[in-house]
């Protein structure tokens, strides 16, 4: 393929159902395609961006597959890879990460394809315990970025003051080996977009009840509840509530509360940013994820919208714990758009 000197094209790694591509896209970038291990991702990529995915898993794929497949040349000025990796090990929440401890190495084989391709730029995010980790490939990469004649600028930034309507701490690099001025995008504190700014209409939200299943392509689906958590979230003050409202029932509390977090079994607050949407945003049970007024977790089309996913975005999957991690998994594509943005400008 013969790409113009005068379009950016662009690789998105570790696609997933395709955030970082949706905000590349709208920044006028044609991202050739994505590169996910997880098939179920496929329908919902191509479907949604128009893009060619290849489910491969990098860390075995021989690198002249993607001259192929995507039809790039080494050393593309006007190339751009995109290397978001899954994040769980480096989180600073403590959980048990012994499940994703091989995700610490997707950096360095991502590190790899920078090696042997030599984009004309690189964009990677992650957790903010990216950055601090004694065993995080981290300096190594950065290391090889300086040692290679890129140019780049990191730290870590919050999304709600980047037009995403969540408070979401990430570690943002971008590099260049054609553009010494590479800058991170300028944040706005002035403009936060909240939660009622995002689905609080409602002529197009209508109020559901828990389990509700939407099938038509709106999805505005949400996952049922016990009898117990149905009690508890009836009892959770509207807009901002947590379980400190109920807790004292010995017939609600439950034995595995404990410290003073209390943001599990809250209700989000109207007028503030969600917390940050994770995989399990559609469990009640698993963070502030209560509707600030219904008696329900959120529902699939209302974490997508916190995402800032365009609200004609449709996850394809039957399940409602597929589409929840596709969405909690991505990267707010309003995000990428001022990434995407700041690195071609």
């Amino acid at each position: 393929m013969n790409k113009d000197a005068n379009q950016y094209y662009a690789i998105d790694f570790f696609c997933s159902a395709g955030g970082v591509t949706c905000g590349f896209k709208q920044a006028g970038i044609n991202v050739l395609g994505g590169i996910d291990i997880d098939n179920n991702c496929k329908l919902t990529y191509e479907k949604n961006n128009n893009s060619k995915f290849l489910c491969a898993n990098i860390s075995t794929l021989n690198k002249k597959e993607l001259s192929t497949f995507f039809k790039i040349k080494r050393k593309q000025n006007n190339l751009i890879f995109i290397g978001c990796s899954p994040c769980q090990y480096y989180s600073n929440i403590k959980t048990n990460k012994t499940k994703s401890s091989q995700s610490r190495l997707l950096l360095a084989d991502f590190q790899e394809y920078v090696d042997y391709y030599r984009p004309g730029y690189i964009f990677i995010e992650n957790v903010p315990g990216l950055d601090n980790r004694t065993d995080s490939p981290l300096s190594r990469f950065k290391n090889f970025l300086s040692n290679n004649n890129y140019y780049f600028e990191d730290g870590i930034i919050n999304a709600k003051y980047f037009g995403v309507p969540q408070n979401r701490r990430r570690y943002v690099l971008i590099a260049s080996r054609v553009n010494k001025n590479i800058k991170l995008p300028v944040c706005d504190k002035n403009r936060i977009i909240t939660v009622r700014d995002s689905i609080g209409n409602f002529e197009i939200f209508k109020p559901i009840k828990a389990g509700t299943r939407d099938r038509t392509d709106f999805q505005h689906s949400s996952a049922n509840l016990s009898y117990i958590n149905l009690e508890r979230i009836k009892r959770t003050k509207k807009n901002g509530g947590d379980r400190r409202d109920w807790e004292s029932d010995p017939n609600l509390k439950s034995k595995s509360f404990n410290g003073s977090h209390y943001d599990v079994y809250g209700r989000m607050y109207w007028d503030k940013p969600a917390p940050t949407i994770t995989t399990r945003f559609i469990s009640y049970s698993n963070g502030r994820y209560g509707h600030p007024d219904q008696d329900r977790a959120i529902s699939l089309k209302e974490g997508a919208i916190l995402q800032s996913f365009p609200r004609d975005y449709k996850f394809y999957s039957d399940s409602l714990v597929a589409i929840s991690k596709m969405i909690g998994n991505a990267v707010p594509p309003e995000l990428a758009k001022r990434i995407a943005e700041s690195l071609i400008h």
